[in-house]
This record gives C-alpha cells, sequence and structure tokens, in this order.
C-alpha cells in the first residue's frame, strides 16, 4: 500500500480573465493559499500554458515547473479534456463541440481531428518533459447518440464505433508508450468510455495496451447509479488519476438518471461540492489506498448550488482529511509473541 498524493486541484474550472486567475503563477500562489500542494493544467487554455512550446522545450517546461514550485506546488498531470474530445465526434456534435478547437479547423471536421490528435500527443511529449507518469484526458464519442437503442440499433454500429475510436486512439497511445506515460481516460457520460463495459470494449480493440488507463471520478457513477466502488475492485491496476468530485442521485416521480432535460439545479442527479454528496470518500479513500494507488487526488470542483470560491477552499481540507498515511506495522504487533518455526508447530500439536 502507499499513500495517496494530495490535496490538488483541476485549474480548468477557476482560470479566467481577472486576477488571480489570469497567470499560471496567481492561480498557483491563489491554490497554495488554501492549501493545496498540487495543480492539474488544462492544457488548452494560453493563460496559464503554452502547449506547443511544452512540447517542443524542455528549458519552458523547466520554467512553467519552477513557477509552480515558487509557490511549494507540485504539478499532478496534463489534461486535454476538450483536445481529447475532438478525436472522435459525432456529426450531430460537429457544431457544439468546434469551439474547443482552433479557429484555422473550425468547420472542417477532418482537420479539427487531426488537431486534435496532435494536441494529445503533444501533452505526451510535455507530461515527458515535465516527469509526469500520468495524462488525463477524453476518449470523445461517435456511437454516444446511439446509448439508448430506440429505434433498435442497427445489427454491428456500436462494435463499428469502436472500431474506429480505437483506430484513431492507437497511434496516439503508441506515442505515450513511446513517452513512458499513462494516457488517464475519465470515464464519463457524453464519452463513448462511460463505463466500465464501454471500456473493456475500447481496451479489447488496442489489444489490452499498457497505455490505455483510467481517470477515476465517483461523481460520474453516481449520476448513473453504477457501483463506484465495485469499479475500483474491478480496475484498480489501471486506475492512473483520481478526481475527488461529489455528487448526488435522488430519483422522484418525474425524473430520473435522463434528467428530463433539466437545468443542473433541477436534475435528479446533479455535481456538488466536496462533501455535499452522496460519495462515500472515506471508502473510496480507503479502496484506492488498499488498492495502491499512489497517484493525486485532485479536486475538479463542479457544483449546482455552491460557489467555486467557497468550494475551493472547502475542498482542500477535505481531502486531506481523507488521506490515509499507510501504516508501516500492524496494529497489534505490540502483542506478538516472537514466535518461530518450531513453536508454530508445537502449538499445531505437531510435535511435543
Amino acid at each position: 500500500m502507499r499513500t495517496i498524493k494530495g490535496p490538488g486541484i483541476f485549474l480548468a474550472q477557476f482560470a479566467g480573465d481577472e486576477a488571480p486567475f489570469d497567470s499560471l503563477d496567481a492561480i498557483c500562489g491563489w491554490a497554495a493559499g488554501h492549501g493545496y500542494r498540487g495543480v492539474q493544467i488544462p492544457t488548452w487554455d494560453a493563460r496559464l500554458f503554452d502547449l506547443r512550446k511544452a512540447s517542443e522545450s524542455k528549458d519552458y517546461c523547466d520554467e512553467i515547473a519552477g513557477v509552480v514550485a515558487g509557490h511549494g506546488l507540485a504539478i499532478t498531470e496534463l489534461s486535454t479534456h476538450l483536445q481529447g474530445q475532438l478525436v472522435a465526434v459525432h456529426p450531430a456534435y460537429d457544431e457544439a463541440f468546434d469551439g474547443f478547437a482552433a479557429p484555422e479547423v473550425r468547420g472542417r471536421p477532418a482537420a479539427r481531428q487531426e488537431w486534435a490528435a496532435d494536441q494529445v500527443r503533444r501533452a505526451l511529449t510535455a507530461s515527458r518533459h515535465l516527469g509526469l507518469r500520468a495524462h488525463a484526458t477524453f476518449s470523445g464519442a461517435l456511437a454516444w447518440p446511439y446509448v439508448y437503442p430506440w429505434p433498435q440499433r442497427p445489427a454491428g454500429l456500436v462494435e463499428t464505433a469502436f472500431d474506429e475510436l480505437a483506430r484513431r486512439w492507437r497511434p496516439i497511445l503508441d506515442h505515450a508508450e513511446s513517452e513512458g506515460v499513462d494516457i488517464a481516460y475519465e470515464i464519463h457520460p457524453g464519452e463513448d468510455l462511460h463505463d466500465g463495459a464501454s471500456y473493456e470494449m475500447f481496451l479489447e480493440r488496442v489489444g489490452g495496451h499498457a497505455r490505455a488507463n483510467l481517470l477515476y471520478d465517483p461523481s460520474h457513477f453516481v449520476l448513473q447509479a453504477l457501483d463506484y466502488l465495485a469499479f475500483i475492485d474491478i480496475y484498480a491496476d489501471r486506475i492512473r488519476a483520481f478526481h475527488a468530485k461529489d455528487a448526488e442521485f435522488n430519483p422522484t416521480g418525474r425524473q430520473g438518471v435522463y434528467g428530463g432535460f433539466q437545468s443542473w439545479a433541477d436534475r435528479a442527479g446533479r455535481f456538488r461540492s466536496l462533501g455535499d454528496g452522496q460519495v462515500d470518500f472515506g471508502a473510496v479513500f480507503s479502496k484506492l489506498t488498499e488498492a495502491g494507488f499512489d497517484g493525486w487526488a485532485v479536486l475538479e470542483w463542479e457544483c449546482a448550488l455552491k460557489h467555486p470560491e467557497q468550494g475551493a477552499a472547502e475542498g482542500a481540507p477535505f481531502i486531506a482529511a481523507h488521506i490515509i498515511r499507510v501504516t508501516e506495522r500492524a496494529f497489534d504487533d505490540f502483542a506478538g509473541a516472537g514466535t518461530d518455526e518450531a513453536a508454530n508447530r508445537r502449538m499445531l500439536g505437531l510435535e511435543r
């Protein structure tokens, strides 16, 4: 067993145009002031990070690491959630997702896909420059519009979608191997990799690739009524990153998992700040610790009710209180009798 690192914080939901959220130096000072020890950096936000420069210059990465370290922090992972999403986009979502892409590739799906794959590859190289072991991203989705089978899905539709998803990701996974960095897919509704079964379909098609791993976020499983603790038991050896995010699911006579097209505040299932939802984080941290996870516990703040700055302020002590300092000895060692093999045999009646 190993002690989980933390608390960390994902900067994506906090970056903005006003201080202290408008530069990496300032936002790191803000995070450190709240008690965080690590930051997960969104690579699409130029206010915080220049991905092209990071992929091409180890010196630039050293500068970035120095800025972060100057506040007593470490970089937990880099994130390409928005770019990874664009590796695979169903045409129904082309216009909605174009806003995630560089202006020069908008309206051109093939060019956008090529740009997105390049972005993830660059982030993997930058991760190596920074000495990081894992990289956080999304899988993208081709089959998601057909997640509920009505009308009946044509035979082979989902299989064809996953074949294509694997074809697009396999060269990126091979690049991850060459860089020595794991890809941690956040298992998330809206992505083709949205639960364990869909992840296994993908993993089979990429030949069980050693770099095709997981970002564990229990909030997304609460909203699916999926057993988020059993998920750790099943996939512990593939979990490489961890978002500490809370959620609640309170179905009514009017709505359930699908939410009836309501706003987040009015949905049966909604994200909440840490400690305000239904996730049993005591059990989550215990299981991850027992499984040997030694990555970072990173706050991803999303809440339908609470202000983000309050959520951030409360998140660091919440995570710190749940991190288990792994014991180096058994709790009952004080009562050890110091027996040996001969004594053991006598106690079993095998020798007199």
